[in-house]
């Protein structure tokens, strides 16, 4: 009884502490401090359910076994984690997420079918149809998790192409799937305390289901969408998680679960606000479905710079707006980047950054980088804080960004991304475009801006192109 209080309490401590780490991650100043109390948070719960197990383990011959077996996952866990966390580097962050979401949508999926194979505790039929409709729902939102991030790794990793798959009716096969997941439910629940293999049956014709409907889902929606993806998977985790709390009794991890399901859910909201899309229509498909149409679009001719006039251009420059993208973090070029805003911070010109939601494939990805080489945070700006400045700008310098400064998103009603918001660069004075090659980017869309006049392409890696320009500077 004394283990379970001090169990009770310590899950109270944790779920605050989740809270506070939550509310801490919201702002770049205090990123650090919140990502602190979730750690402090994770191991309070770890120690306090390692303690209730072993406590509870005292009342079966093998205790030694349980015990071993829980050490042994704690450690490798932690050794993976480790490891993962001294290797990956921030490019490779989006689809390292993806990737442990998919553990967590597994997991799901075995507490389920433990909880399947274990029954009901419960005397009441109604307290025992619940349990057997939580291990349907945990096992159907697992195994959507698991194999939906699967997807979204291959595709951010370029695995697999982001182009969409197209099948015929796929909003039918989605929607009937939910459709065919509820029957299988309602029969399950039924079926449970009256045949057993008939019901394990259904379990394997739903978990089956289940595979298939999140590798579906996922492979359906294209590259511009998968921001929105990877905090839907994240939602889709969390739910997973929720639905396992309860089949196990846990309250810190019902607590936990919704935290995640909740705040994924809702950045999904704010991830899709910001491309003006609604989360249905990133579920039906995604940006890309019409984009080879436009491949043989002539825009004419695009103009080259070299780093010694971009130099020029920013030493003369009274203003300038850098926005990065996802070719920043590849080349690791925010530190040059850094050194540049310093550098022409001291001559006197005024230097702002200007960051889209979803730039680099994972919201916030952008700003991570920029305080990773201690760009100061008062002078990095939002899209909408922006975007009305860029007509009184010098020089912009697009650094690796693509489909987040692609004016057919404003101009042009045909465009794949049309009516997503997007940095209007093109009305700056001067744009200077860093890309290794003149390629569409991970939407698959062709940017018009390359072919501006006001344009020009300063090719190569991106650090190296700084670093260039600092040397003339």
């Amino acid at each position: 009884m004394a283990i379970d209080s001090i169990t009770g309490a310590a899950y109270i401590v944790a779920s605050l502490l989740f809270i506070l780490s939550l509310a801490g991650l919201s702002r770049h100043e205090s990123a650090k401090s919140g990502l602190t109390y979730g750690m402090v948070g994770m191991a309070v719960a770890l120690v306090a359910t390692v303690a209730q197990t072993v406590d509870v383990s005292q009342y079966v011959d093998d205790q030694a076994l349980i015990i071993g077996v829980l050490v042994s996952a704690v450690a490798i866990g932690a050794a993976v984690g480790l490891w993962r966390a001294k290797v990956v580097e921030m490019t490779g962050m989006p689809e390292l997420i993806a990737a442990l979401h998919s553990f967590v949508g597994l997991a799901a999926v075995l507490i389920g079918w433990n909880g399947h194979r274990e029954g009901s505790h419960y005397e009441l039929a109604s307290l025992q149809n619940i349990h057997e409709a939580e291990v349907a729902i945990g096992v159907f939102i697992g195994a959507v998790t698991f194999t939906g991030s699967i997807v979204a790794n291959l595709k951010l990793s370029g695995k697999i192409k982001s182009a969409p798959l197209v099948l015929p009716a796929k909003n039918v096969i989605n929607g009937g799937s939910l459709v065919v997941f509820v029957v299988l439910m309602i029969v399950y629940v039924t079926t449970e305390a009256h045949d057993s293999s008939v019901a394990d049956l259904l379990l394997v014709v739903l978990t089956a289901l289940a595979l298939l409907l999140g590798w579906h889902l996922v492979a359906s929606i294209g590259g511009g969408d998968m921001p929105v993806v990877v905090s839907m998977l994240n939602s889709y985790s969390g739910w997973a998680a929720a639905a396992s709390g309860f089949l196990l009794g846990n309250d810190l991890l019902i607590v936990t679960g919704a935290l995640v399901g909740s705040s994924g859910a809702y950045l999904s909201y704010i991830m899709c606000k910001a491309m003006n899309r609604s989360f249905i229509s990133v579920i039906a498909g995604g940006f890309g479905i019409e984009g080879a149409a436009g491949d043989d679009k002539d825009y004419g001719e695009h103009r080259e710079i070299q780093a010694d006039a971009a130099a020029e251009l920013l030493g003369a420059a009274r203003s300038v707006v850098i926005t990065p993208g996802y070719g920043m973090a590849v080349a690791q070029a925010q530190y040059p980047v850094a050194d540049l805003t310093a550098r022409l911070r001291a001559r006197g010109v005024d230097v702002r950054f200007g960051i889209h939601p979803v730039a680099g494939r994972l919201p916030g990805h952008m700003n991570v980088l920029l305080a990773e080489a201690k760009v100061p945070y008062d002078i990095v700006f939002e899209m909408d804080e922006i975007n009305d400045d860029f007509a009184d700008t010098d020089v912009v310098l697009v650094i690796g960004a693509n489909d987040t400064v692609n004016p057919s998103a404003a101009e042009d009603p045909s465009s794949p991304i049309a009516g997503m918001p997007v940095l209007e660069v093109w009305n700056a004075r001067d744009v200077i475009v860093f890309k290794r090659s003149m390629a569409a980017g991970y939407a698959g869309v062709q940017n018009p801006l390359f072919f501006r006049d006001n344009s020009q392409m300063l090719f190569g890696d991106a650090k190296q192109r700084v670093d260039d320009i600092l040397s003339v500077l």
